[in-house]
């Protein structure tokens, strides 16, 4: 009931009235007032409009005949289709062909019940003579909801087809006939003159011609002739020839030409009312137009002008990207001074001197054989004795050299001193160390944040240039029967990008489509903003050459709850994915905790665009810094959707595969697990993928399962996968087969498809 009474809007008050208006002047288009306004009727509901709107019009419209029957008729014919559709539009979508069966059936009260003598010019019976009424009906029906459609949904918005302007044309021809049937040809040639006028002045191109032509259609018909095509065309001509010197001087020809036409039609031998009235239909709507105000006028074209390039809101932007970029190119400099700063190497002075002296300060200083020993060249035993301590971290009664037992008088006051020097001293160290470890995590980041600033810099500098390829995407477009009112086309290749603005009810696969052919490339809808109720931004970007599909299989280890195998699949940017693969060492909730914050890290990492070279060292130094003893092997693969081109990354990591048909590539690698030493090697490697090849990472616990690496590549190689996690799922089970449908371990398959863009 809330839907039925939304319509009740002063814009949807008018539409229906207008769809009432119509309804009448095609009741009144044939001789015998047939119902040819049945076409309307079925093009309105085709269209969407309120069934129980649309009978009431028809209904209304059926009292033209003044007939009882055939109001009955047309009765019978609305409650029929207002049901049908009623019920499809509740249940489900109308197919597209079944509603021809219900507009044939709809002609069965016409052609049985309709009040309907014949024509005496055919020698057929008036049931005949119906029957191919309801044929022209029918065929009228379909033809009216394009027309209908497209001032509906159209008119205003984009540049119509020429399929459209035919069927508009079709709906002129039966209302300017029924128009001309109830009011006469005077009022029929008046209206069709005003919108002449008003067309020429609007439009000041040649399109007006055949505009004028398309009117004269009713007056043709009438008449029986082609002369009134004739007429308007050379109205419209008169107009345009005569527009240039002002819209007086166009009016005034147009009435100069109307009133010579008139001459040959023999006008001046009718009556003088006669004369006045015939010329007032063409002086009216001529004086008129010269008094419309110029800022109506350009509002009403600026309505119908379907592209226009903005200049100033794209300097405006321009202005505003480079003085963005070049704030971040400050910034990123300041982080380059940061890395600068801490990144430099600590200046290392000489320890066994400091330690020597110290020692001597503080035991030999107040020994009465201090001159004779420093005489005696003791120094060197001490420098001797403290290196092997600087390294053992103490000393003891064996590693005195023999020049400090042969020369001291103490030498267990010295190894008691010098012990308690070096305790200082480690505990020094390892202060000093961590210091310097996290100046270089801290100059390492700074060096990460610096490139992430610089790439935006270069990116946001890149001004938006004016493209000729513009104008002829608007042109595409609006050949396709798509408006466009702005248009920006920036960046080259796989970096380019189409914002344009349409209505927010346009097809986007269609729109991307046209846009795609006029450029000469793919392109898909990347982002859709609304911008007001009616009107929308697209932006569009070049689809990527592939496309990918994930396979996962898991098992966690018997008697664990849980697994320490984790994985990730993240989309890094419109063309490119990662997926990774972590195995923290062990099981259960230790070894998934290890996993978890590493897959954690490296996602947060390359989400922020960081050098992958960064990305890897700070993780490891990260794992590597915390208090307890955790360590992860760490499969990583980023692919790009463009070329199949794939980073891999392994570390720790057992065998990977990259399976291309009938070949089997082995993806492996020698470096230790993160978090086990301060300095990562991972082994990193560059694979190309193609259609339908298989990427595939497995945890160690898959694959000690096969016992051998040549009986785990002897089972792929025979392997022929088509789907990614029916693939996964299968080698799962054959691992776990291995182990008796035990799992000894954590098990994780991992498989990515590459596959075409759709």
């Amino acid at each position: 009931m809330k839907a039925f009474f939304s319509v009740f809007t002063p814009q949807n008050a008018a539409k229906y009235l207008a769809l009432l208006g119509g309804m009448v002047l095609f009741h009144f288009a044939l001789p015998q007032r047939e119902p040819l306004s049945f076409a309307l009727f079925f093009a309105a509901l085709a269209c969407g409009m309120n069934p129980f709107l649309c009978a009431g019009a028809y209904l209304i419209s059926s009292a033209v005949p003044l007939a009882a029957f055939a109001s009955l008729s047309c009765a019978i014919q609305a409650a029929f289709l207002c049901l049908v559709f009623c019920i499809y539009k509740h249940f489900r979508k109308m197919p597209k062909y079944e509603n021809l069966a219900y507009v044939a059936v709809a002609q069965l009260p016409f052609i049985f019940l309709y009040p309907h003598d014949g024509y005496s010019y055919l020698p057929l019976a008036p049931v005949l003579q119906k029957t191919i009424l309801a044929a022209f009906f029918f065929l009228a029906a379909f033809l009216a909801q394009g027309g209908v459609d497209a001032l509906l949904h159209k008119v205003f918005r984009c540049r119509l087809s020429a399929g459209r302007l035919a069927q508009l044309a079709l709906l002129w021809l039966f209302c300017g006939m029924g128009l001309h049937a109830a009011v006469g040809n005077l009022a029929l040639t008046f209206f069709t003159l005003t919108v002449l006028i008003i067309s020429v002045v609007l439009v000041k191109s040649a399109v007006a011609v055949p505009l004028a032509a398309v009117l004269s259609l009713p007056l043709c018909v009438a008449r029986v002739s082609l002369v009134p095509l004739a007429e308007y065309t050379v109205y419209a001509s008169v107009c345009l020839l005569f527009l240039p010197y002002g819209k007086p001087v166009s009016a005034l020809a147009l009435v100069a030409a109307f009133t010579g036409v008139q001459y040959f039609e023999g006008l001046y031998r009718q009556s003088v009312l006669s004369i006045a009235l015939t010329l007032l239909v063409c002086v009216a709507p001529a004086a008129a137009v010269c008094f419309v105000p110029d800022k109506l006028l350009n509002r009403a074209k600026h309505a119908l002008l379907f592209y226009r390039e903005n200049t100033l809101p794209r300097v405006a932007v321009n202005r505003n990207r480079r003085a963005v970029g070049e704030q971040l190119y400050e910034v990123s400099a300041l982080f380059r001074e940061i890395e600068c700063a801490f990144g430099g190497e600590d200046a290392r002075d000489d320890a066994t001197l400091r330690l020597r002296e110290k020692l001597q300060e503080s035991l030999c200083a107040a020994c009465s054989h201090r001159r004779k020993c420093e005489t005696a060249g003791i120094e060197e035993g001490l420098d001797k004795l403290i290196a092997v301590g600087v390294a053992k971290g103490r000393v003891n009664l064996i590693d005195l050299p023999a020049e400090v037992t042969a020369r001291c008088e103490n030498s267990a006051g010295v190894l008691y001193a010098l012990n308690k020097i070096l305790a200082d001293y480690s505990r020094f160290v390892r202060e000093t160390e961590a210091a310097r470890e996290g100046r270089k995590l801290l100059a390492e980041q700074a060096h990460g944040v610096s490139v992430i600033l610089r790439d935006i810099a270069l990116e946001q500098s890149e001004e938006y240039a004016f493209s000729g390829e513009e104008q002829a995407l608007a042109a595409a477009l609006a050949a396709d029967g798509i408006l466009s009112g702005e248009i920006f086309l920036y960046g080259e290749g796989t970096n380019l990008t189409v914002s344009l603005s349409a209505n927010a009810a346009t097809d986007a696969k269609r729109l991307a489509k046209t846009a795609g052919k006029a450029l000469g490339l793919p392109l898909s809808l990347a982002e859709k903003i609304p911008v007001t109720a009616e009107r929308a931004c697209f932006i569009l970007k070049p689809k990527p050459a592939f496309d990918a599909a994930f396979g996962l299989a898991a098992r966690t280890k018997e008697g664990e709850v849980a697994s320490g195998d984790t994985h990730s699949i993240m989309k890094i940017d419109e063309r490119r994915f990662l997926v990774a693969l972590s195995d923290g060492m062990g099981s259960g909730e230790e070894a998934r905790k290890v996993s978890d914050r590493t897959l954690t890290l490296l996602e947060s990492f390359y989400k922020a665009k960081m050098p992958s070279d960064t990305v890897l060292s700070t993780v490891n130094r990260l794992i590597a810094l915390s208090s307890e003893e955790t360590f992860s092997c760490l499969d990583v693969a980023s692919v790009n959707l463009d070329t199949g081109c794939a980073d891999i990354v392994k570390i720790g990591s057992p065998v990977a595969f990259l399976l291309s048909g009938e070949e089997l590539k082995i993806l492996e690698g020698e470096s230790l697990p993160l978090g086990m030493l301060e300095a990562v090697h991972p082994a990193t490697s560059r694979i190309n993928m193609n259609k339908g090849d298989f990427l595939v990472f497995m945890s160690d616990g898959v694959t000690s399962a096969f016992g051998s690496l040549a009986d785990l590549c002897a089972y792929l190689s025979a392997q022929r996968p088509v789907n990614p996690q029916s693939f996964a799922e299968e080698i799962l089970k054959k691992a776990l087969g291995c182990y008796g449908g035990k799992a000894e371990d954590d098990m994780t398959v991992l498989t990515v498809k590459l596959t075409a863009s759709a």
